[in-house]
């Protein structure tokens, strides 16, 4: 599949149904229900980092103010925290002694104090102007949202013809083992309600750390839901995800995740999102 160019900025309207009887372009990932009426919710941003100090004037200004920004910063060497509370001076500081991705997030997932929790990015292939949109379907009835690169209006800049060939591989292996529709797996924007934090229960240290949290959303009953996302180059920098290394991470993470016991969410009853034809692409929102 070759790169889109980047979308341009999304009207997305939503809405629930009674029934799970949805259109033809809806792309269902796991049911639920819908458990939140605020049309508002307050945001936080969790931004793992590591000598990204090039990096953050361009992405954090992107970032609304009304959100809560929490940087976790695993042992930078160069001025990335100094950089941080520069540009944004109510920035919230965690410095993680425990070297990873995984680490990092969990950390921030640990401060967090908004109603919804968002992760980005710090080199700028995630963009935070996409973060109403995840945000939006989390208020129309998701309970855990999750970009993909691969539906209609979304696309990658910064993913290798072989990186490509492993993340599609990696997506038929959940498929098949857990049932999931899923078009994506290996990427880091992704938003959900805080308080299922605890039920996802993640405990991974390295980039593996989006696949398990993608797999125990669905795992635990979750109402998943995808929207389309665009991955851009980093802007600065040389990316640290090691295509062999982290990818058999990531495949142990998955067999893994096939013996693990969970605690199911609670629900009682169904919900399903409706998407109205969009020209810049669709939300996605898919039944296991």
């Amino acid at each position: 599949m070759s790169a889109a160019s980047p979308p341009e900025n999304r009207d997305v309207s939503t809405s629930l149904l009674d029934d799970l009887n949805v259109g033809p372009k809806l792309r269902v990932a796991s049911s639920g229900l819908a458990r939140r009426d605020s049309r508002s919710p307050s945001v936080t941003v969790v931004i793992p980092t590591l000598n990204e100090a090039e990096n953050l004037p361009l992405v954090l200004p992107r970032v609304s103010p009304e959100y809560e920004v929490i940087v976790v910063d695993g042992r930078s060497t160069d001025s990335t925290i100094g950089v941080a509370r520069m540009v944004r001076p109510d920035v919230v500081i965690v410095e993680e002694p425990r070297a990873g991705k995984g680490a990092a997030l969990r950390a921030g997932f640990a401060r967090a104090t908004g109603d919804v929790v968002v992760t980005i990015d710090a080199d700028g292939s995630t963009d935070p102007a996409e973060i109403p949109l995840f945000v939006g379907a989390l208020v129309d009835g998701a309970e855990y949202v999750k970009g993909s690169r691969f539906l209609p209006g979304a696309g990658t800049a910064d993913m290798t013809a072989l990186r490509r060939a492993g993340n599609w591989g990696f997506v038929q292996l959940v498929r098949y083992l857990f049932g999931a529709r899923y078009t994506d797996l290996c990427y880091g924007y992704n938003a959900f309600w805080r308080d299922a934090a605890p039920l996802l229960d993640v405990d991974a240290d390295g980039f593996e750390i989006e696949t398990m949290m993608n797999i125990r959303a669905l795992k635990v009953g979750l109402r998943v839901v995808e929207v389309p996302s665009y991955e851009h180059a980093r802007f600065h920098g040389e990316g640290r995800l090691r295509t062999f290394p982290d990818g058999w991470r990531v495949l142990k993470t998955i067999f893994k995740e096939t013996t693990r016991s969970t605690r199911r969410a609670p629900h009682s009853g169904h919900a399903a999102l409706s998407v109205r034809d969009d020209p810049a692409g669709d939300l996605a929102a898919a039944e296991a």
